[in-house]
């Protein structure tokens, strides 16, 4: 009986930590850069896009390129954040 409940207690720390662990996670931010710094894209540790920046002079582009500037900018937030 003894190693059970000593079993569930290593298991409640083992959540908690998780826990803390995922909140620190959470708090993680990385910012993603394309086109040279034209556009920025920041994201929170789970991947949640919590800013979109677009340099002016590209909204006289052609929307494909602009997509493909956020996409590649959301791609280097994301490779940021898992390292």
């Amino acid at each position: 009986m003894k190693d059970l409940s000593k079993i569930m207690q290593q298991a409640q720390e083992m959540q908690a930590k998780m826990q803390e662990a995922q909140q620190k996670v959470e708090q993680i931010e990385a910012e993603g850069i394309a086109g040279a710094g034209l556009v920025k894209v920041r994201l929170k540790g789970k991947g949640e896009m919590i800013g979109l920046n677009i340099d002016p002079s590209l909204l006289e582009d052609d929307a494909e390129i602009i997509e493909d500037l956020v996409k590649a900018a959301h791609s280097d937030a994301r490779k940021r954040l898992d390292e």
